[in-house]
């Protein structure tokens, strides 16, 4: 009987034990990748690769790590440093660039497809009268999701509208480019028409039904476009040093955007200040009034936290169920070019290459970045105000894709660790 109860105590004492070792070893790898996190970014600011970030990590629910590097200005137009930079922190607000293509215009597309709206299969002819005529009949919603559209990946719409009703006209009369549906190129031609079909759906300007219809029913409070037109003034990370590699797309031929016929000098609207609380994409800026499906929506890391979640949690905020799973499976659903709809989801592209089976995410190209693995309920909010270190010598920005890697990377090991 002695004999029994000692072997109990024994057994109790080594599951203890065991359970203290397994809390100690899982804190000792959050610790390691805190400690990996911070030394890759510092290194990047100390290095003045990038003038500041915020970084946001989140696994099974919890918050695992929300920082903030360096500063969210750190240069005036003339490249001078200044004299007292802005340091950043967790609550600035960025330009969310190309996020603004999944943040927003994917989360409507949702919704208005949940609400039997529209069909992701739907042509756009339907809706926009200007694509319901020759080879631009066979474009569909899910084309224009997917980057398979056919159309021209960039164009200076500014040189000839500047209000978006002129713009919506100007995209239906431009040429296809590529063959309707047979490779993949990113366009943000096709996410402005969305954002034009989103409104004729809705009935309503895109920044209203995104307010009304997705921020303010998931508390997203810091999320808009036009911040500086909403009162938010302050606390705004700085983009760009005036438009100077937009600029450089339209005069220098050899990066492959020059519009035959078209007089560079023909118009000069470029802003010459360092952008700041304005959208730095032109086409949103000078010809949409700060607002298009493509680029436009400023926000904070916390704000996209609530959208990501709801999007691991298949489609369910808090206990309402926001989108059904059912819509929210069937944009998760890979195509032909490993996208899904809206969300890139190819992995072996550089930002979240060796990333599992499920794996979304997507990047802004003022610096910002969203990586998403289900299959360990990781999530990983990476936003950089890059451009705020003008243009390299190469006449380019400084290429991220590394960093945001190597940051991904550390995330899949802590997971794979536990």
């Amino acid at each position: 009987m002695v004999n029994k109860k000692l072997l109990l105590i024994l057994f109790l004492l080594c599951l203890i034990t065991n359970v203290k070792s397994q809390d100690i070893s899982h804190t000792n790898s959050k610790a390691n990748l805190v400690t990996e996190v911070d030394s890759i970014l510092n290194s990047q600011v100390a290095n003045d690769k990038i003038p500041g970030c915020v970084i946001q990590i989140k696994k099974d629910g919890k918050l695992i790590y929300s920082h903030a590097y360096g500063y969210s200005q750190k240069y005036d137009i003339n490249h001078k440093l200044l004299n007292r930079p802005a340091a950043m922190n967790t609550a600035t607000l960025f330009d969310m660039a190309s996020l603004t293509k999944v943040i927003g215009t994917t989360t409507s597309m949702m919704l208005l497809v949940d609400r039997g709206a529209v069909k992701v299969d739907d042509p756009v002819g339907k809706y926009v009268k200007s694509f319901d005529t020759g080879t631009k009949k066979a474009i569909t919603i899910r084309n224009l999701l997917t980057h398979t559209a056919g159309l021209i990946e960039w164009y200076p719409l500014f040189y000839f509208s500047h209000n978006k009703e002129a713009t919506y006209k100007l995209i239906g009369e431009l040429p296809l480019k590529y063959p309707v549906g047979k490779q993949r190129r990113y366009s943000d031609l096709g996410f402005i028409l969305l954002g034009e079909i989103i409104e004729k759906v809705s009935g309503m300007p895109l920044s209203q039904f995104e307010k009304q219809n997705i921020f303010v029913p998931l508390a997203m409070s810091h999320t808009t476009y036009n911040p500086l037109q909403h009162g938010r003034t302050t606390n705004i990370a700085a983009t760009s040093l005036g438009n100077p590699y937009e600029t450089r797309m339209v005069y220098d031929t050899s990066l492959g955007y020059a519009v035959k016929g078209l007089d560079p000098t023909s118009w000069n609207g470029w802003r010459h200040y360092v952008v700041k609380g304005e959208v730095n994409d032109g086409n949103a800026w000078y010809a949409n009034g700060g607002v298009a499906g493509s680029a436009g929506l400023f926000s904070t890391v916390s704000d996209m936290q609530k959208l990501v979640d709801m999007l691991m949690h298949k489609g369910k905020a808090g206990n309402k169920q926001f989108i059904s799973a059912r819509v929210i499976d069937s944009f998760f659903v890979k195509d032909q070019f490993n996208n899904g709809l809206g969300w890139m989801m190819d992995t072996t592209d550089s930002f979240i290459k060796g990333g599992p089976e499920g794996t979304f995410g997507h990047t802004g190209f003022t610096g910002t970045a969203i990586m998403v693995v289900p299959k360990y309920s990781l999530s990983i909010i990476l936003l950089i105000n890059r451009q705020n270190m003008g243009l390299l010598k190469s006449g380019y920005y400084y290429n991220v894709n590394a960093l945001r890697k190597e940051v991904f990377e550390a995330g899949l090991r802590y997971c794979e660790g536990n």
